[in-house]
Formats: C-alpha cells, structure tokens, sequence
C-alpha cells in the first residue's frame, strides 16, 4: 500500500514520522508525497500551541475531502496529550499516541481486518523506558536529525509537553552507536541530535549529553555533529568542558530564554534568571571560538507586564541572539498558565512584532559582522540559480550559482548580506 506522512512540530517529531515511514517500508510499504493518491494517510501532530492543533484539525479534514477513502491515522503529541480530539475527528480511523506510534503496523493491519475505528492508545507512565526503532536516512533533508531523548520534568506553567512526551528517559549510548553507524553510511555530513529535553540526557545514568556526541568522532563520512534546543540550567561547566573537546562540535547553542524578566520566568516556572542565563552566554562565547547563541522567547504571558516586556527587549538587545524565535503565549488548557487572566490577542501580537523588529535588527547586525570572513559551508538546498547552506555556527549562507551544491561542505568567502532574507552571501573559494 502507498502511505503520505504529515508531520507538524519540532525536530523530534519530525525524527518520529522518519521512523514511522521506514517501520511502513520494511513491512513492504511505499512513501509517496501526494496524498490523493495514498491509500494510507498519517498526521503526525503537534500540541505546542492551540494553533498547531487547528491545523492538525483542518490537515485531517483536508485528506478526508481529497482522498475519502484512504485510510487516515492521526498520531502525535495532540493525540497523546489530548486523546479526546478523536471525538470530532470521524474522519480518523487509526488513533495512535507518541508512546505507541511504532505500533502502526499492526494497527493498519488490525484495521484492514475488522474495518471499524482502531485505537493503539497508551498513556505515559512513570518509569518508562526510552522506546523507538531508529532511523536509517532522513528523507528530504541534507542533515539527520537523531533523537536521543524523550520526555520532560519540567512542567512549566504554560506546556502540555510533559503530559505529551511523559518523563524524561534517554536512548542508550549502544542503541546511539548502531543509529549512527547506519546513518553515516547514507552519506549524511552532519548530525543534529535531539530531544524534548536534550540537555537532561543521561540523567540517572552513567553517561552525559558530550558522551552521545563524543560517538560520532569515529565515523569518517560525519564531518558534523550539532546539538537542538537545550535548557539553560542544565548547561553545566563539566558539560561545557566536554563538549570544547569533541572536534566535531558545532558551537551553536539554541537555549531556550522564553522572557528576560524574572519576574515572568518565575512564574512560569522556569529554573533560572535572566543573570544566570547571561552568565551562561559570556562563558559559552568565551569557550567556543565564533560561536552563536539562538534561542526562543514567548511573550504576552498572562503576568507579563509592560515592564517585564521591556526588560525582555533590552535584554535581547544586550545579549545579541544570532536568531531569536518569537512565540505569542498560546492558552494550553489542563496548564496552570491558562487559569491566569489572559492578555488580550492584540497585545500579544503587538508584543511579538516589537520583539520580531528588535531581533531583526539584531540579527542583521551579526551577519554584518561575518563580510570578509572565509567559511566552511554545508549546502542544504540549491535552487535554479543559488545554494543556500549553513556554516559550523548556523550562519546563513547564499552562493549564486546554477551548479546543484547540495550536500557538500565547501568553503565561501562572505562578501554581503542579503537583510530582506536574512543571510549572508558570498563565493566559493
């Protein structure tokens, strides 16, 4: 049969629905990537914001109208941390969650047998074990994404994600080494590893975040390893010390912020200060030559005020974020956030246009600062007439060209900086 996967979310998610296409494969399966014509249609979804869940809504609805009698399978942190979705989705047929997604090859097959509604669901427990297949490859991408981690503590007052992803548990550094070994021989240059709460890996255990990358120094055909979204308290001087050793190492660091005010990180029960966090930017700038620091902030949380907005400006405009991605809160009922009183959405949005200009400006002002600079480039995509790819410290960077340069490491010397699409350009040396 021929199935069509689409994924919503983070780089976790979009490992998972990799996993699921080669579960299907090897059950002899084929991935197509129109779906009018797939006879099996997954949505692999997202709980992050109220807004990622609409579209998992209006996604279903669309392959239902398109294909009405392919089989639709809706999977993902939206059904994991909110199962009674199923309620007004007569169009799904399979209901799978996060924690049974490598199920779905008995679930289709149970399905085609008793052709009546089939759920595989399985709440989080605590205690679990880290689960999943691995991947081989990652289908449409120059870099593979390879999780490692799964799970938060945290419970942060505005997420659903603990009650999503369930406790924190990490993949072993054996399962790590076998994924690594058949990826690399797929001619992947950069590996990018990830986790809901990436830098609680290893924790209860003998080993840490560095000995998971460390693994990668032994394949020759990975020239990269990079690190996704980490919490900042959990940045240590022994991790930082480790990580400076692995010649691999690609010194970008996307930690999450979320506000500048401690007020705010208070009471979303973030476990740091604005301080510490700055603390951690100078010491990771210091340790790390050319290195850059991204991060996320959401603002109009319901405490916010118009001061606490303000501090998060100016500290966006101290700290000098290479890229800053900006999130209007979203109400996640069933989180101590929603039974605040809410600001208004054109506060919200206002908010996060004042802090999308300053990051702008920001950013703009840090690719400035890389013209004249030589640089190893890997090439992500190429179209008609340019490539655009990423340097060791996820610079943006263009090169006009008409030759395909994608998947290879070349270096380019920077000559300017295109601002409207935020990148540098330069030329092949």
């Amino acid at each position: 049969m021929k199935f069509y996967i689409c994924t919503f979310g983070c780089k976790v998610n979009q490992y998972e629905g990799q996993e699921i296409a080669e579960l299907l494969e090897r059950a002899g399966h084929t991935r197509i990537d129109r779906f009018p014509k797939a006879d099996i249609m997954i949505v692999n979804s997202c709980t992050v914001t109220a807004e990622s869940v609409r579209k998992t809504r209006q996604q279903i609805r669309k392959l239902r109208n398109l294909n009405p009698y392919g089989i639709i399978i809706l999977t993902g942190c939206a059904s994991q941390a909110e199962p009674d979705i199923i309620n007004d989705l007569p169009e799904v047929d399979i209901l799978l969650g996060n924690k049974t997604n490598t199920d779905i090859v008995d679930a289709i097959n149970e399905y085609l047998q008793k052709h009546t509604f089939t759920s595989r669901f399985s709440e989080h427990k605590s205690g679990d074990s880290f689960c999943g297949t691995g991947i081989t490859r990652f289908d449409g991408h120059t870099r593979a994404f390879l999780k490692i981690q799964d799970g938060c503590d945290r419970f942060c007052s505005y997420c659903l994600i603990p009650y999503a992803r369930g406790r924190s548990r990490s993949k072993s550094l054996e399962d790590i080494d076998k994924e690594l070994k058949s990826i690399s021989k797929n001619g992947y240059k950069e590996i990018v590893f990830v986790g809901i709460n990436l830098s609680d890996y290893g924790r209860n255990t003998p080993y840490s975040l560095p000995d998971a990358l460390a693994l990668a120094e032994k394949y020759d055909n990975i020239e990269r390893v990079r690190l996704g979204s980490l919490e900042p308290d959990h940045i240590t001087d022994e991790m930082i010390e480790k990580l400076a050793k692995i010649k691999k190492f690609c010194p970008q660091f996307h930690i999450s912020l979320q506000s500048g005010s401690n007020n705010v990180l208070k009471k979303m029960n973030r476990h740091y200060t604005a301080e510490e966090y700055e603390h951690l930017v100078n010491k990771l700038r210091n340790t790390f030559e050319h290195t850059s620091i991204t991060t996320d902030i959401l603002v109009g949380f319901p405490t916010e005020t118009q001061e606490d907005f303000n501090e998060t400006l100016e500290f966006a405009k101290r700290v000098k974020f290479e890229k800053i991605h900006v999130f209007p809160y979203s109400v996640r009922e069933g989180t101590v956030a929603a039974k605040m009183e809410q600001h208004s959405n054109s506060v919200k949005n206002a908010r996060a246009q004042m802090l999308i200009t300053v990051a702008k400006e920001v950013r703009c002002k840090v690719l400035n600062k890389q013209i004249g600079k030589t640089v190893d480039v890997l090439f992500e995509k190429s179209m008609l007439n340019y490539s655009d790819g990423y340097t060791e410290n996820y610079t943006p960077v263009r090169v006009y060209t008409t030759e395909n340069l994608q998947g290879k490491i070349l270096t380019v010397k920077i000559n300017l900086v295109n601002e409207f699409d935020e990148c540098c350009v330069g030329e092949i040396i």
